[in-house]
C-alpha cells in the first residue's frame, strides 16, 4: 500500500480512510414496552410472539412502505425509509394491527411498541446506521407512550399535509445526549381525536365553570332569603314576663282522650278506590326484528343483471393478467354507506365506534372488519343478504358496460370524480356528501374517488389463478384485503376502474369506506 507523508509530521503513514457513506433518511426506532416484565411472566412464550410478529407484521410492513429493516434489537427494530410519508405511515400500520393482536389477551399480556421517527442524515453500513439521526429517533422511542408513534419536527414538516392525521405538539424537548432541543409531536391515525379530545376537555371546564357557578348563586341566595327570614323570626318571638311562672300539666285523670273516629265511618279517603276500568283489547304486538328492521334506513340499491367483461388492466403489474369473466345478477349500493347509515349501527351497539362529520357524506376510517360488522348488522335486522362485493363485482359495477380508463373515457374531466387535483373542489377534511357528482351508465354514484372502498377479497400480488365466476377470492384469515376507488385524497391513477390496491384487515385508514352489495 503506498504511503502519504503528514504534512505537519513529515511522518509517513497509510492513506486517508474513504469517506464514510451518508444520506439523509427517515429513521424508525421501535422496542417493546414492559419486555422484561413479558420475558419474567412467559419468557419462552413472549420470544416466540415477538419473533412472530417480527416475521408477520413488521418486516412485511417495512417491505411493503419500501423501506429497508436495518436491524432487530431482541425487544425492537430501526429501519429506515427514503420517504418520511412512507415511515410514518408503516409506524401507523404496526401500532393499529398490534391492537387488534392484542385484543383477545389479558392486558398484562399485551406486546406494545413505543416507535420514534425522526428525519436526518446518518451513516450507512451493511448491518447497521449510526450518526444523531438515529439517536433522535431512538430517543424519541424512549419517551413515547406504549401504543403511541412520536414524530420529530424534521419529519412533521415534511408529512403534516401529506397523511389524513393528526399531530399533538408536545413541545420542544431535551433528549439524552442531544445538544439541541427537539420538537417533538404524537401522531394521531384518527384526525378527529385531538379535536375530540379538546372538546372534551372544553366540555369538562365549561361543566365545572357551570357548577362552581351553581354553587356561588345558590349560597348567594340562601344568605339573601335566610338571614332576613331569621331576623324576623328572632324580633316577632314573645318575651316571656319573670313573674309569669309556667303553669303546672292538669292531672291525668281530668284528661279527655282525643275522640277516634269509629271503624264502622272510616273517612272516604281511608276507602279502597274502585277498581280503574279496562283497557280496549291490546293491540297485537311487533317482534323485536321487525320493529328494528322498520327502524332501519337501508340503503338504496341499484339491481344489476350481470354479464361477461374485460377485467383488469395492463396498467400495473397488480392489475394483471387481463381476463374475462363472468358476473351473475346482484344488486349495488347506489352510493357508498354514508355517516348516518353508519351511526345506526353505532347506535345499536353492532358497530365498533361512532362516525364524526356529515351525515350525508361517506363514512370514512373504516376498516374491513368494520364493514363486515356493518354487513352482518344490516343483513340480520333486515332479513336480507347483504354483503361486501366481490373484487370482479365492484369493476363491472363500476365500468358500467365501459372499458375506458374511467368509465365516461380516457381523459380526466372537471366535475366527473372526488379526487385530489381532479376539480375545483377544495380539498378538505372529509370527501363531498355522496351523489354531488354525476353517476356512470349504471346509476351508481363515486364508484372512484370519494372514499376508498372495502370488497370483500383477500388481497393478491395479480390476477393469476383468481375466479373468473365474479366470486370473491377469499382464504381463512388473509392479512390484508383489497381496496377499490381511490379517495378525495389521492390523484386520479387510483380513481382508474381497474385500479386496485392493499390495506390491513384490522386496521382503520381515514380515507377508508365502503358500499354494499345485495345476492337476488
Amino acid at each position: 500500500m503506498a504511503q502519504i507523508r503528514d504534512i505537519k509530521s513529515g511522518r509517513f503513514g497509510a492513506p486517508p480512510r474513504e469517506p464514510m457513506p451518508r444520506r439523509l433518511a427517515a429513521i424508525v426506532a421501535g422496542d417493546i414496552s414492559g419486555y422484561s416484565r413479558l420475558m419474567q411472566i412467559d419468557e419462552e412464550g413472549t420470544h416466540n410472539r415477538v419473533k412472530r410478529i417480527e416475521r408477520d407484521l413488521i418486516e412485511p410492513s417495512i417491505v411493503e412502505h419500501h423501506g429497508r429493516l436495518v436491524k432487530t434489537t431482541g425487544d425492537g427494530f430501526i429501519a429506515i425509509f427514503d420517504s418520511p410519508v412512507e415511515a410514518v405511515r408503516c409506524s401507523i400500520v404496526i401500532q393499529q394491527n398490534l391492537v387488534g393482536r392484542n385484543a383477545a389477551l389479558p392486558k398484562h399480556h399485551w406486546i406494545e411498541y413505543r416507535i420514534g421517527v425522526n428525519l436526518g442524515d446518518v451513516i450507512i453500513e451493511t448491518d447497521d446506521v449510526y450518526g444523531d439521526g438515529v439517536n433522535i429517533a431512538t430517543r424519541l422511542e424512549g419517551i413515547a407512550k406504549p401504543g403511541e408513534v412520536y414524530i420529530s419536527g424534521g419529519i412533521y414538516e415534511q408529512i403534516k399535509h401529506k397523511l389524513v392525521c393528526g399531530y399533538e405538539s408536545l413541545g420542544d424537548r431535551h433528549v439524552k445526549n442531544i445538544t439541541d432541543p427537539v420538537r417533538v409531536y404524537r401522531v394521531l391515525p384518527d384526525p378527529a381525536a385531538l379535536h375530540e379530545n379538546r372538546r372534551r376537555r372544553e366540555r369538562i371546564l365549561a361543566f365545572l365553570l357551570v357548577l362552581a357557578l351553581l354553587i356561588i348563586a345558590g349560597g348567594t341566595l340562601w344568605y339573601t332569603l335566610w338571614q332576613p327570614r331569621k331576623a324576623t323570626e328572632q324580633a316577632s318571638a314573645p318575651v316571656s314576663s319573670p313573674a309569669e311562672a309556667p303553669k303546672a300539666p292538669a292531672p291525668a285523670a281530668k284528661q279527655q282522650a282525643t275522640p277516634q273516629p269509629s271503624p264502622s265511618v272510616a273517612p272516604a279517603q281511608q276507602q279502597a278506590a274502585p277498581p280503574a276500568p279496562s283497557a280496549s283489547p291490546a293491540a297485537p304486538q311487533t317482534p323485536p326484528s321487525t320493529q328494528a328492521a322498520a327502524s332501519v334506513r337501508e340503503p338504496e340499491m341499484v339491481s344489476l343483471r350481470g354479464g361477461s367483461f374485460t377485467m383488469g388492466s395492463n396498467e400495473d403489474p397488480s392489475e394483471k393478467p387481463v381476463r374475462q369473466v363472468t358476473v351473475k345478477p346482484f344488486a349495488m349500493g347506489k352510493f357508498p354507506v354514508s355517516v348516518r347509515e353508519w351511526n345506526a349501527c353505532a347506535a345499536a351497539k353492532a358497530c365498533g365506534f361512532t362516525a364524526s362529520g356529515k351525515d350525508d357524506a361517506p363514512v370514512a376510517n373504516v376498516s374491513w372488519s368494520d364493514a363486515k360488522q356493518y354487513v352482518a348488522w344490516l343483513a340480520e335486522t333486515t332479513g336480507k343478504p347483504y354483503r361486501l362485493p366481490s373484487e370482479a363485482e365492484w369493476e363491472y359495477a363500476a365500468r358500467g358496460g365501459t372499458q375506458t380508463k374511467f368509465w365516461w373515457g380516457d381523459q380526466l374531466q372537471p366535475g366527473m370524480v372526488n379526487c385530489k387535483n381532479c376539480s375545483d373542489i377544495p380539498a378538505v377534511d372529509q370527501p363531498v356528501k355522496v351523489g354531488s357528482l354525476k353517476p356512470n351508465p349504471f346509476g351508481l354514484f363515486d364508484m372512484g374517488g370519494g372514499v376508498d372502498q372495502w370488497v370483500e377479497d383477500c388481497w393478491h400480488r395479480n390476477y393469476q389463478g383468481a375466479p373468473a365466476d365474479g366470486s370473491a377470492w377469499v382464504e381463512n384469515g388473509c392479512p390484508s384485503h383489497v381496496i377499490r376507488s381511490g379517495s378525495w385524497r389521492k390523484d386520479s391513477d387510483y380513481a382508474r376502474t381497474s385500479s386496485r390496491g392493499s390495506y390491513d384487515t384490522n386496521v382503520r385508514y381515514p380515507t377508508h369506506g365502503f358500499r354494499v352489495a345485495l345476492s337476488p
